[in-house]
């Protein structure tokens, strides 16, 4: 069971196009808050022919996030991004120099047997002599996944090359849009994504082959405005929640405040976690009443719940 704090506390990862001309008036401003995380994406954001310019962009943007950090310290988010293949990220970090301090990582779109060794092999290199890591973010989301047939097959080989360096794997993440593309699925704004259930049922295998070892995160939700978007998306995370994950992309500022607070612990769950935690070992019973007397607790049943209660609540906070 994963049991790393930086793992739980990704949380809101926003994305936002490498080109954006305005990330580092907003970054410098803490115009989003202080809990989130920051994906910069050359990818699916980006058009192929402008991939060069993206990449310039995203260079000068971090050199200047880098001066202005030694001018004037603000929050700055996990940084992470988002490239297209794995010599990319050699590329990147040559360039950035000392910039490439404020990168936390890499997120690995469409990750697959096909590209995984290369992409293992670069995050293996980058991370030689270095005392603090550059993690990846694997995305499942190939169309391989599709294939029932074949599934629990891939899912397991693509674990077991990643447990070769799950040092350096901070979560597992999932693409619930371009799954539904596969099928020509869109979800409306009152709509939960577990409802339908092709990709619900590879969010599920998914969590069974690694939720137990890696933090897995849930699937963007794609509505910031309009009626029901605050709704739905509360009701997804619940869902979330419920199947496993923990954070979310999202892709507005204003969803930020919606997952944190999805994400933070009620205080009696806190305190039935703290009690299983502490529990008396001398007891003869490994069983009780909650705090509350609402339900039961029981020392074997409930450890690993109780754990990772405990680290959502370091990572969120109480409600």
């Amino acid at each position: 069971m994963n049991l790393s704090l930086p793992a739980y506390s990704v949380g809101a990862l926003l994305y936002c196009p490498a080109n954006n001309e305005n990330i580092v008036n907003s970054l410098a401003s803490e115009k989003f808050g202080r809990h989130f995380s920051l994906a910069l994406c050359l990818e699916d954001t980006i058009q192929d022919n402008c991939v060069a310019q993206a990449e310039e962009k995203l260079a000068a943007s971090l050199k200047a996030l880098h001066m202005h950090q030694a001018d004037k310290p603000f929050f700055l988010p996990r940084l992470f991004i988002r490239v297209r293949n794995p010599g990319q990220i050699e590329r990147l970090l040559d360039r950035l120099g000392d910039a490439g301090t404020l990168v936390t990582g890499f997120n690995i779109p469409k990750f697959s047997l096909e590209n995984a060794d290369a992409y293992i092999q670069v995050i293996q290199t980058i991370n030689q002599h270095k005392d603090i890591p550059y993690y990846m973010m694997p995305i499942l989301e190939s169309p391989d996944l599709i294939h029932l047939e074949h599934r629990a097959h891939l899912l397991y080989a693509l674990k077991e090359k990643l447990d070769s360096i799950s040092q350096y794997v901070l979560n597992i993440r999932v693409g619930g849009n371009d799954l539904c593309h596969m099928f020509g699925f869109r979800r409306h704004s009152s709509e939960s994504i577990y409802k339908i259930r092709p990709v619900a049922n590879i969010f599920s295998d998914i969590i069974t082959v690694f939720g137990m070892d890696y933090v897995v995160s849930g699937p963007v939700w794609e509505y910031y405005n309009g009626r029901n978007w605050e709704t739905g998306l509360r009701k997804e995370l619940s869902d979330d929640r419920l199947c496993g994950f923990i954070g979310k992309t999202v892709i507005h500022p204003k969803q930020i405040a919606l997952v944190n607070e999805a994400y933070q612990v009620p205080l009696k769950d806190y305190n039935d976690a703290a009690s299983i935690l502490n529990w008396d070992k001398a007891s003869p019973s490994l069983v009780a009443g909650s705090i509350r007397k609402e339900r039961m607790n029981e020392y074997k049943t409930h450890y690993n719940w109780a754990l990772r209660t405990l680290l959502l609540a370091q990572a969120y906070g109480l409600k």
